[in-house]
Order: structure tokens, then sequence, then C-alpha cells
């Protein structure tokens, strides 16, 4: 079987921009791609969260409540929902003063899968053993 791993590192803040937003939705189209390829082939994306990026992985965002907008919460609970590796950057937490306690999850929707917060080192070996990578 022939997996090709991509990353997708999101480094913007949720904030007047839809960076984000789009590094979720290619994470998650990556569920379809494999109606294109071959049989035994597949794409396997891995989101890396960094530096403002992982102010997108707070709760209770409200962004429906304030802007009339879906918030980028959701595109995190549906790429959990799907299975999709989300990795968040442990160092940067810290120096957001954000405690694991107050990440997104997508139990209320059945995910089994939840964010993975990892130290920098560990994004590093991830990103290293990847084939291609978009940042965002």
């Amino acid at each position: 079987m022939s997996v090709i791993e991509v990353g997708i590192i999101i480094q913007r803040p949720p904030y007047k921009s839809e960076t984000a937003t789009l590094g979720f939705t290619h994470a998650i189209s990556y569920q379809v791609v494999d109606i294109y390829l071959d049989d035994g082939q597949g794409v396997t994306p891995k989101v890396c969260l960094i530096g403002e990026g992982v102010l997108n992985c707070l709760n209770n965002h409200k962004a429906m409540e304030n802007y009339g907008v879906t918030s980028i919460e959701s595109h995190i609970k549906n790429a959990l929902l799907v299975d999709l590796d989300i990795y968040v950057c442990r160092e940067d937490l810290e120096r957001f003063g954000i405690s694991e306690d107050r990440l997104v999850d997508a139990e209320d929707m059945g995910a089994d899968k939840k964010i993975q917060v990892v130290p920098f080192s560990e994004i590093q070996k991830i990103l290293e053993q990847t084939k291609h990578i978009l940042v965002f």
C-alpha cells in the first residue's frame, strides 16, 4: 500500500483571516481523494498547529454568536470526527498560557480522536516524514 503523508502547518490565528480554516478544509478534503487514486494508494494529512496557530484550538470561539460565521471550532471537530491527526505545539500553548482542558474536542459528536499536544521536536519529526508540506 502506498500512502503519501502530507504535512499541514497552521500558524495563523483564527481572527481576521480564512487561512486557518482553509488549512483544515484541505485536511478534511483528503478524505475524498481516494476515488481518484489506484487501489492501495492513499493520502494521510497530518495537521500541525504552531505559533499563533494554536489559538485555533480554543473551545467556545462563539463566532456564530458574535460574527454570524461558522467558527474554526466546527472545522476542528469535523477533522477529529473523520479521524485526522491534529498535533498542537506544547511550548506554544504554554507561551500563551493555554491549558489542555481549554482545547476543542469532538466527544459530543462521537469522535474517538483527540487533539494531541506534543513538543515542537515531535512536530519536527512528523514533518520530516511527510512527502509534501502545506503552510497556512
